[in-house]
């Protein structure tokens, strides 16, 4: 009786697949993997050499400016700008410096909180005209800013209070995409069931909130956070029609009147420029870990 030999085919050693890879099934070819790192790159350098240029310009004086290449370093005239800097605005640069921080920081942390809060109180209670309150903040991030200007100074103009810091303080806290963010997080973050337990236990819905809740919500917190923070920031109608005293400009708005002078200084404007943008750099990156968290979480657990 002849017997039979069963022959074994080897199997191909697979290779192990790292953490960060994705499956084989959903894995970009090698054409999409290529055209994304393309339009990675074309995205950094559309973001980082205007700051380049910034840095470069910055050191230069007007001739310099018209006269060398505009990427690379001419004589360095940094010391002199900064004296011109200092010179025309009469030691205020610094002064408008902290006004913007001033602004930004209070404008953030107010309406970060009152964000979150709305945004609970909508995504875990019911009451009437829910509907309607969330299809006006749906409506109020079709906005433009600028629109909302003259209403808000004729109001604040009204109630005395132009020229004062809550005139950029009070409508720069009112964000609509902060109690979106806070809405959506709140669905998904924030367990119906731990409400109830804190509740059962005699927990205040006031204790609940500032106990529990802003815990789970810190990571939106962080993202309403530097979203308004920016905003403020960078806001320059506001300022323009609110504020008329020197000592309480911003420092976008004082840069602009720098700029608006006959024949300026223009490689002063772009050290001012540059120094101005320094803080919101380092809160950037400073909180920058928090921040893509918060967004990610807002993202997939919508």
């Amino acid at each position: 009786m002849a017997s039979t030999t069963l022959t074994t085919v080897p199997r191909r050693a697979r290779k192990p697949r790292g953490a960060d890879e994705p499956p084989r099934s959903i894995a970009p070819t090698p054409l999409a993997r290529t055209l994304g790192v393309i339009v990675l790159v074309v995205a950094m350098l559309y973001f980082l050499v205007p700051v380049f240029w910034l840095i470069v310009a910055s050191t230069k004086d007007n001739a310099d400016l018209t006269s060398s290449f505009g990427f690379w370093f001419a004589d360095w005239n940094l010391h002199t700008n900064y004296d011109s800097l200092m010179g025309w605005t009469q030691g205020l640069f610094w002064r408008w410096v902290a006004n913007s921080i001033l602004y930004s920081v209070r404008a953030g942390v107010i309406g970060t909180l009152f964000a979150v809060m709305a945004g609970y109180a909508i995504a875990k209670f019911a009451f009437p005209g829910k509907k309607i309150a969330v299809g006006v903040i749906m409506a109020g991030l079709l906005l433009p800013v600028a629109l909302l200007t003259v209403p808000l100074y004729i109001e604040f103009s009204a109630l005395g209070l132009t020229n004062t810091i809550w005139a950029i303080i009070i409508p720069s806290a009112v964000s609509p995409f902060g109690v979106f963010l806070g809405m959506v997080f709140a669905q998904s973050s924030v367990p119906t069931e731990l409400l109830e337990a804190a509740r059962i236990d005699g927990a205040s819905e006031a204790r609940i909130f500032f106990t529990i809740v802003l815990r789970l919500l810190s990571p939106a917190m962080v993202t309403i956070f530097l979203f308004i923070f920016v905003a403020t920031w960078n806001n320059f109608l506001l300022p323009l029609m609110m504020v008329s005293s020197p000592e309480l400009k911003p420092v976008t708005l004082g840069l602009y009147g720098m700029m608006s002078y006959f024949s300026p200084d223009k490689g002063a404007v772009m050290l001012g420029a540059l120094l101005g943008v320094i803080p919101l750099v380092i809160l950037f990156f400073t909180l920058q870990r928090y921040w893509r968290s918060g967004l990610a979480a807002g993202a997939v657990k919508g």
